[in-house]
């Protein structure tokens, strides 16, 4: 029934870009965890706001600002259907996952955070989810205290309930690790119901999660959640806040100017209605509308489905790594795909992660190398750094055999690549 329900072959044909060639070779996409490649349909949804309908929103009373008014309003409603929120009030539209979490650190962190308290942040956090608390923290003269994780890359309950007391004021976690892929969804609910219990807030990164898994905010019982549209086949500059409705309705903007008021005097000021309050500016309505795009593109594909098609391509991949690279390649994170996402981070012993990376460029395939904006994370697993490759809707399991394929390559010309030795013409065989 999934595999009627869910194609990634015809799914492809709505991705020209991986018709394209690098170095001879067609084109294999494995840094989705990065961004994720656009459809025909998001892009073409774009263009047609832009040739058809574009103006500027809630400013005027003309067609096209109408028109375009709508258009962002319901992007906001397809949002929150997504997520399952509450109300599209509840869903403010951002630039990306980093900018709604600072939007939360100095909205309700400076209104809340007092000397002496404290917040917490596991060690497995992308810097969007760590830094802007460390910048609170100072300012605010709090503590930011650390979740470690288990040795097989898990988050486990016993380390919130050492470190959560009445002094936490916020719990800051990922969903989903981008360098481990460990899903941490079953741990954030049962932290959220404790991190309440003392008063403190939840505020969740969902960059990897949601373009991946069925959300449901409802079921999270979190109380802030982040998350880019273009990590799920929408366009860049466009992320999204989704908070809840009666703490979102406490705070002041974050930014202030256009759109953000009902009325101004020379002495006062009255805010605007949710979300607008926290919208500021000419809004990327573009964007907007491919978020949009995207949501239903997703949708018609149904969450399950992807879900289980990346978890069908990790199982694979393991499979596939056991059976021919053996100890020559190092997989970090869980090995159960029930509770890992599409994300394969891993080091060819003796070289640099690096070298593998440039090398695999080589063979066509485009991943992901470095610390992956995680380095206190890798520096806990006394790594310099990793090699990522990262699925979505398209991958396919021959595209795992040419990765396996190419690391065997890799492999046999070591002692070449650690010398410099070997050139493109080497690896693609020309």
């Amino acid at each position: 029934m999934f595999e009627k329900m869910f194609n990634p072959y015809e799914i492809r044909k709505d991705f020209p870009i991986l018709n394209r060639t690098i170095r001879g070779r067609r084109l294999i996409y494995l840094d989705n965890a990065a961004t994720s490649q656009k459809p025909k349909q998001v892009v073409a949804a774009i263009a047609k706001y832009y040739l058809w309908h574009n103006a500027n929103v809630h400013r005027g009373l003309h067609t096209l600002s109408q028109e375009a008014s709508q258009m962002y309003e319901e992007a906001h409603e397809y949002v929150a259907k997504f997520i399952n929120a509450r109300s599209w009030e509840e869903v403010v539209f951002t630039y990306n996952v980093t900018e709604a979490i600072n939007l939360v650190a100095f909205t309700w962190g400076l209104a809340n955070v007092n000397p002496g308290d404290e917040i917490v942040v596991t060690v497995m956090e992308h810097h969007s989810n760590m830094l802007p608390w460390r910048k609170l923290a100072k300012i605010r003269g709090a503590k930011v205290v650390y979740v470690d994780i288990t040795n097989g890359g898990e988050l486990a309950y016993e380390e919130f309930e050492r470190v959560i007391s009445k002094r936490t004021k916020i719990v800051a976690t990922t969903l989903m690790s981008n360098v481990l892929g460990t899903i941490t969804v079953n741990v954030v609910k049962s932290v959220a119901k404790l991190a309440h219990e003392y008063g403190a807030i939840v505020v969740a990164d969902g960059a990897q999660y949601v373009p991946h898994a069925p959300t449901d905010v409802r079921d999270l019982e979190i109380d802030f959640l982040g998350f880019s549209g273009h990590k799920m086949l929408g366009p860049m500059g466009i992320g999204v806040l989704w908070g809840k409705k009666e703490i979102l309705e406490e705070l002041e903007p974050f930014k202030s100017g256009g759109d953000t008021i009902k009325d101004v005097t020379l002495d006062e000021v009255v805010w605007h209605d949710l979300p607008w309050r926290f919208e500021a500016g000419t809004p990327n309505v573009g964007g907007a509308v491919g978020l949009r795009a995207a949501i239903e593109y997703l949708m018609r594909l149904g969450m399950d489905s992807v879900r289980e098609h990346e978890k069908e391509l990790v199982r694979y991949t393991f499979k596939r790594f056991n059976e021919e690279l053996g100890d020559a390649v190092e997989v970090y994170g869980p090995k159960d795909p029930e509770v890992r996402g599409g994300v394969i981070s891993f080091n060819v012993k003796g070289l640099s992660h690096h070298s593998v990376g440039m090398a695999l460029d080589m063979f066509g395939i485009a991943v992901r190398t470095g610390k992956h904006c995680a380095h206190p994370l890798h520096y806990r697993l006394g790594l310099t750094g990793t090699v990522r490759a990262s699925y979505y809707v398209y991958n396919v399991k021959e595209e795992v055999d040419e990765l396996v394929e190419s690391l065997k390559t890799i492999i046999a010309l070591k002692d070449k690549l650690q010398s410099g030795e070997v050139d493109e013409r080497v690896c693609t065989g020309t």
